[in-house]
């Protein structure tokens, strides 16, 4: 309820930000007075490099890159199926990858109730870090999307994709500071760590992601209620009206959320992951294992669209194959780690794809359409990558 919730809370901010004009206002800034922006591949540049620094949770990474990309993508004709392939490539890859964050938390309890179990003298965070250095299909997209943006590749559904004029129903009315914009989003960053620290008792990785990013949209709508009518911005009738009207618009996102949850739990609950694994436990070869730890986290991650589930679900069987095999641990994690965040990255049903597309107003069926043949060249990239992996490790 708290993600079905907080997809509602993203329309109402999203739409608020824009009528406030403030929009029109960082795009006057960075266009004209400091000249970063001035061409289609620095402005898709420019969400490229805020998916990269903002970390503490792939949701909000989403949102943000696609809230600053998005009017740049209007500016400059740019399809909006290339900013969501943008938010959606930096937000699971760059999470699963900068391990300070509810991922890295979630990871290192996994690895800590295995090497507990098996009796392992180990230390949980080396072999977290090993494992992250292994994370090549993170590794793998973020370099496919960069060379994408800068040298323009689009390949697949992406070269049919179409710039969509703007709606004129949020059209602000005037230009405003840029801070209308600003604001709101630096707070959203700020309250995501702050209540990941209260919702853990002190312990930011210990904190509850769906509580936090709930917790902050609410506190960030409350803060544009004060902000921009105590500022005279816009009068209160039209704040509710804006909110409403924002909010109205996402609640086909949150039902495509709350049927993927649906999806997702079903197929957990059928144990899909550990009759895969059963599948390929016999007769292999200890060179294969980590591919093949790697693709049934694929097909696992891709059919439930959770790369948390995934993680869940393949650590506690790669780790005890890599010690019955005397494989490579760390390349065995890394292979879960990089097959999860690959449906995470491209599934439909994956709550970062469906945000990463209602961000940059894209349509969730085309921002697929548009993605997966990158994705599948990181997916490519990575498969090659695990086998030499295997040879030598």
């Amino acid at each position: 309820m708290q993600t079905l919730s907080f997809a509602i809370l993203v329309g109402s901010i999203m739409a608020l930000i824009e009528k406030s004009g403030g929009i029109d206002g960082f795009v006057d800034f960075m266009q004209h007075k400091t000249g970063v922006v001035k061409s289609p591949r620095s402005a898709l540049m420019l969400s490229y490099v805020i998916g990269i620094f903002i970390f503490i949770e792939s949701t909000i990474t989403s949102l943000i890159a696609g809230a600053v990309g998005k009017p740049f993508c209007y500016k400059y004709k740019i399809p909006s199926a290339k900013l969501a392939f943008v938010c959606d490539s930096t937000a699971a890859p760059v999470s699963s990858l900068i391990v300070l964050n509810g991922w890295g938390a979630l990871l290192l309890g996994l690895i800590t109730t295995q090497i507990s179990l098996n009796s392992l003298n180990l230390d949980a965070i080396g072999v977290l870090m090993h494992s992250v250095l292994y994370n090549f299909y993170a590794m793998a997209a973020l370099l496919v999307t960069f060379i994408a943006i800068w040298f323009n590749i689009d390949i697949g559904a992406m070269k049919k994709a179409e710039h969509k004029p703007k709606k004129d129903e949020l059209k602000s009315q005037k230009s405003q500071t840029m801070f209308y914009m600003l604001l709101p989003i630096l707070l959203m960053v700020f309250f995501v760590f702050l209540f990941l620290y209260i919702t853990g008792n002190g312990d930011i990785l210990k904190g509850s992601g769906s509580s936090s990013i709930f917790y902050t949209m609410l506190s960030t709508l409350l803060f544009t209620l004060f902000y921009f009518v105590g500022t005279k911005n816009m009068s209160l009738s039209l704040w509710g009206k804006t909110a409403l009207g924002g909010a109205l618009k996402l609640v086909p996102i949150a039902l495509i959320l709350l049927f993927a949850f649906g999806i997702g739990e079903i197929t957990t609950e059928l144990k899909t992951g550990n009759f895969l694994a059963s599948l390929v436990s016999q007769n292999l070869n200890v060179i294969f294992l980590a591919p093949v730890i790697f693709i049934i986290a694929s097909l696992i991650s891709l059919s439930t669209g959770t790369s948390w589930g995934t993680f869940s679900i393949m650590i506690p069987i790669a780790i005890p194959m890599a010690l019955s095999m005397d494989a490579n641990m760390a390349l065995c994690v890394g292979a879960a780690i990089s097959g999860g965040v690959f449906g995470d990255h491209c599934s439909p049903i994956s709550d970062t794809t469906i945000i990463s597309a209602m961000a940059s107003d894209c349509d969730l069926v085309e921002h697929t359409n548009t993605q997966l043949p990158y994705a599948f060249i990181s997916w490519g990239i990575s498969l090659v990558l695990f086998i030499v992996f295997g040879l030598i490790a």
